[in-house]
């Protein structure tokens, strides 16, 4: 599994012109999951990112988590994470989990994020969406489990 997490001071996601997602300060979280994990993985990858140290205490160092700063989140699936670039110029994503296997994994991601005590929301697995990130700091880190 993988994950780009953006620290936000706002984020949101379009679908066909409507708005499904917006959050203030928090994580723009993008998210690919690969076709080895597992419900356990997302948990584990939840829980690290709900206490990752990333947001700024009173001295300016990174010392505060998501929680501490009692920030939201959104969720977008991005199977492009997995993209293979090694032979030519068209990306190949045969590394990605297929549809079945990444759909539910996503929503058990999300619902561990929940559990953790943060607010967040997502956009729709599978659709073409429009992500408005105002990156903070900026502050871009890639996990991967």
């Amino acid at each position: 599994m993988k994950a780009v997490i953006q620290r936000v001071t706002r984020g949101s996601v379009e679908i066909d012109g409507r708005r499904v997602a917006e959050i203030g300060p928090g994580l723009v979280i993008l998210l690919g999951i690969g076709p080895g994990d597992t419900p356990g993985v997302a948990a584990k990858l939840a829980r690290k990112i709900a206490m990752m140290r990333i947001f700024g205490d009173e001295n300016g160092k990174m010392n505060l988590s998501l929680l501490d700063v009692q920030g939201a989140a959104i969720v977008v699936s991005q199977f492009t994470l997995y993209a293979d670039t090694r032979k030519g110029h068209r990306p190949a994503f045969t590394d990605a989990a297929p549809p079945e296997i990444a759909s539910p994994l996503c929503d058990q991601f999300v619902a561990a994020l929940r559990e953790a005590g943060i607010p967040t929301q997502t956009g729709e697995f599978g659709a073409h969406m429009v992500v408005d990130i105002q990156n903070d700091g900026p502050v871009t880190i890639l996990l991967e489990l």
